[in-house]
């Protein structure tokens, strides 16, 4: 079995998290920031780095629906993003809903002690891990 990255997409950060070999937790990573929305050669290049670290041999990607189920516009950057993942990696990228992901993410770091003007440091990964985490209880089943 080989590990499973797990990415939440967003205009300014990727967060990023690793499965175990087991494929049962999710661990984060780090945080990969842009400095123009735009720019994506050096956050491919180091989620490039990332697999090849970690070996993964799959991808989850974020899928940020509005909570009505609809799509918007930041579905259609996430797609755009996903196909430029599949065309440099060769991995599979499998979409998974995220709603509601940040406010889990918000509540893990109150509830473990993270002051409020510290969270936004980890949101993003901690978000990337409850995707994967998703992604990863769905395969127990």
């Amino acid at each position: 079995m080989s590990r499973v990255l797990g990415l939440d997409y967003g205009t300014k950060t990727v967060g990023v998290a690793i499965s175990d070999p087991l494929l049962l937790t999710a661990q984060g990573l780090e945080i990969i920031r842009r400095e123009k929305p735009s720019k994506l050669r050096k956050t491919l290049a180091r989620i490039d780095e990332l697999i090849a670290s970690y070996q993964a041999g799959k991808i989850v990607l974020g899928y940020p629906k509005n909570m009505n189920g609809t799509e918007g516009k930041r579905c259609e950057e996430t797609l755009a993003f996903k196909e430029m993942l599949e065309n440099r990696t060769h991995l599979e990228v499998i979409l998974w809903d995220e709603r509601l992901s940040t406010v889990t993410a918000d509540k893990t770091m109150m509830e473990t002690g993270i002051r409020r003007e510290h969270r936004k440091e980890y949101v993003d990964e901690i978000a990337a891990m409850v995707i994967l985490q998703g992604y990863l209880d769905s395969l127990q089943v």
